[in-house]
């Protein structure tokens, strides 16, 4: 960085920092990290997509953008005035667009991430928080530490009551899941291949932060290994057919309404059974895409395919409850029916 813009950044950081006179408090993230928060939290930047997930969930109203625009399809199922918000970019991870010069110009209170705790993380929060002396707070990402992570992050950002409320969905949704599963023997648990891009053959091996939903809904992951534990790896046909799962679920609409007519696939089972499911997608994917909290409801979907008797799920009023709570927006029945329809092949 040249020391010009060093030295532009160190004066906006130091404009940044809370004054003497103004109430702050002291907590500590995810990764044990203190960070120093003005006492009331008016606007909050969003480092990353699950992290817009968490923030839009938790303090909609504070939200300063998005990290890119929703589009008119998302914006339908998110409430207003947030579904207006300015496209600010994005922080971490691939694609990063946004340069310290423009974090502060946009005035933050705090930076949220929520997502991996890793060192690299850790590292790009101390340089950014030194750098432009806004609070930069990382939330563990997890799909275990759902229910911690919302306390955690609802205290940060002074929303204690909502935080709460969300959490004990969360809880609710994982005692739920320990209870079908008491009732299902290990060996009649589906054997399961995510299915991403449009050719089907990206996924996720057991492990990954993509993946974990659907091993928290007790299947089997066919894709142990691939690639390393916890990336995104490409398959072949030949390892899906050898690996035979009882189902699909693919995020992609294309490989959905195409599958069964790509050549080679009529020798996985799953397919040939009908077996294949698309997961629902606004206004965030129910598998990932991003990996926050929207994976909630798609946890009780997964319920509702691996395990319908034992289950015994009202989808569309789970769906209705979940959307409402979360997401601040009443479901019609034509978008329950667009959000459900076609989600088995």
């Amino acid at each position: 960085m040249k020391r010009r813009s060093a030295l532009a950044l160190l004066g906006a950081g130091l404009l940044a920092r809370p004054s003497l006179a103004q109430a702050t408090r002291t907590l500590v993230d995810s990764t044990g990290r203190k960070i120093m928060l003005p006492a009331r939290i008016e606007r909050v930047f969003v480092a990353g997509p699950p992290a817009s997930v968490l923030a839009y969930t938790l303090v909609r109203d504070a939200m300063v953008g998005w990290v890119r625009t929703p589009s008119s399809a998302e914006k339908e199922f998110l409430a207003a005035p947030a579904r207006n918000l300015p496209e600010t970019g994005r922080l971490t991870g691939r694609g990063d667009t946004v340069s310290l010069e423009r974090l502060v110009a946009t005035k933050p209170d705090m930076v949220l991430d929520f997502g991996s705790t890793s060192d690299t993380f850790v590292s790009l929060a101390n340089r950014v928080q030194e750098q432009t002396g806004i609070p930069y707070a990382l939330i563990d990402g997890r799909f275990a530490a759902t229910t911690a992570s919302l306390k955690l992050a609802a205290e940060m950002l002074g929303r204690i009551e909502r935080g709460a409320a969300l959490a004990a969905y969360a809880d609710a949704a994982f005692v739920q899941v320990q209870g079908v599963l008491a009732r299902v023997p290990a060996d009649k648990r589906p054997r399961v291949y995510l299915a991403r891009g449009p050719e089907g053959l990206e996924t996720g091996s057991r492990g990954s932060i993509n993946t974990e939903i659907i091993e928290r809904a007790g299947a089997v992951n066919v894709a142990q290994g691939l690639g390393g534990s916890g990336n995104i790896s490409n398959a072949s046909l030949e390892q899906i057919i050898a690996w035979q799962p009882d189902i699909v679920v693919t995020l992609d609409r294309g490989f959905f309404n195409g599958v069964a007519t790509k050549p080679g696939w009529d020798q996985v089972r799953a397919v040939t059974d009908k077996r294949v499911y698309l997961a629902p997608t606004l206004p965030w994917g129910w598998i990932d895409a991003p990996p926050s909290l929207n994976r909630l409801i798609g946890l009780r979907w997964l319920l509702s395919i691996f395990y319908p008797a034992e289950a015994n799920l009202d989808l569309k009023a789970e769906t209705r409850k979940f959307y409402d709570l979360f997401y601040g927006v009443s479901v019609t029945d034509d978008q329950l029916a667009r959000l459900l329809g076609g989600t088995a092949n």
